[in-house]
């Protein structure tokens, strides 16, 4: 499979080592609209073609398949135009920035018989894959209660660089920079992370969302940092169960870490993803009685990318699929208007 990365930033790093360690997969050429950076980044990955637009990339055509890491933005037109070109695509979380132009990818990618998929990053840790594995044999009973949480600290601490002296972080708090906020860039995460362990789907949901004063007229430069800093959201499942799903860029302490508690008629299990380690504990059986939590051994799963490359070469999408994220942009839109509501919106 001959594969283009359409964004050379920081991300485009991982899906570049990632998929040129898969068989049979070749890396073969880059664009970004910034010369310097694409010339970097295809020097680093021994990439040979670099194009200053996807036009020129298409023109050329010699590829199969667009590894999509551009802004958020940008995710809507750019997917569009490379699959009228024919290509496969996965793309970067959010799929779009809203979900009526999510669906609109998803129908044309499913009109066009190719393959598109999101890299919703967390499907790759083992714990989700083995605690949604242990949930749905239904060994603990029917789920009750979720109770998810994304910790991040980079309004707060340096840990990750001074957000108020990088665009990378900047862009992120601005609207007219693209940015749906904590909801949009971590909550997409977070949601698909809650529910796709859990096992459901979501029915209702109510949100609040926040965003703190955090310069002088809250403006830095050319970035109104008017995006959310905080959200949480009640929803309900179609199950009937209930759940509180957080998240905050504000959470002193943690530098990036995915906490998911899971509780059942028989049972709870726990899933804990901090700074790329996870880990999946388990209440269950006689330990219930002393609340007793044990450690569940994990094994290596495939990441999406091996996933992307196996749907292609079946020629079938795999999970998380465009419809899945385009799902999921349509909780954090009701989310949104849940916010300026008041109301609980069903989904």
């Amino acid at each position: 499979m001959r594969l283009l990365i359409l964004g050379t930033g920081g991300m485009a790093n991982q899906h570049a080592k990632n998929f040129s360690a898969i068989e049979g997969v070749s890396v073969v050429g880059g664009v970004d609209v910034v010369p310097e950076r694409l010339a970097a980044f295809c020097a680093e990955h021994g990439i040979e073609r670099q194009f200053a637009t996807l036009e020129e990339a298409l023109a050329w055509g010699e590829f199969d398949a667009v590894a999509n890491v551009t802004p958020d933005r940008i995710h809507h037109p750019t997917t569009m135009q490379a699959i009228a070109a024919g290509k496969h695509v996965f793309c970067e979380k959010p799929l779009a920035t809203d979900a009526e132009k999510a669906m609109e990818m998803t129908e044309a990618i499913e009109a066009s018989g190719k393959v598109g998929m999101v890299n919703f990053t967390y499907r790759n840790s083992p714990a989700i894959q083995k605690g949604r594995e242990i949930v749905l044999s239904g060994e603990l009973g029917p789920v009750r209660h979720v109770e998810a949480s994304y910790l991040q600290s980079w309004l707060v601490a340096k840990a990750w660089g001074d957000w108020q002296t990088e665009s990378k972080w900047l862009w992120r708090l601005s609207k007219k920079h693209g940015s749906n906020g904590t909801l949009g860039d971590i909550g997409i995460h977070l949601v698909d992370f809650a529910s796709y362990g859990a096992g459901l789907d979501i029915a209702h949901v109510f949100g609040r969302l926040k965003t703190f004063d955090k310069a002088p007229g809250n403006r830095i430069g050319e970035y109104d940092l008017d995006a959310n800093d905080s959200f949480t959201l009640n929803v309900d499942f179609t199950s009937g169960a209930v759940g509180v799903i957080h998240a905050t860029r504000m959470a002193a302490g943690h530098l990036d870490e995915l906490l998911l508690r899971i509780f059942c008629q028989k049972g709870a299990l726990e899933i804990n993803y901090n700074t790329g380690v996870s880990t999946l504990r388990v209440c269950r059986g006689d330990d219930l009685d002393t609340a007793t939590w044990r450690e569940v051994p994990l094994e290596p799963v495939e990441t999406n990318y091996q996933r992307f490359v196996a749907a292609v070469r079946a020629g079938e999408a795999q999970e998380p699929t465009f419809r899945r994220a385009a799902g999921i942009q349509k909780i954090l839109d009701l989310a949104q208007l849940s916010d300026r509501t008041g109301k609980d919106e069903a989904v």
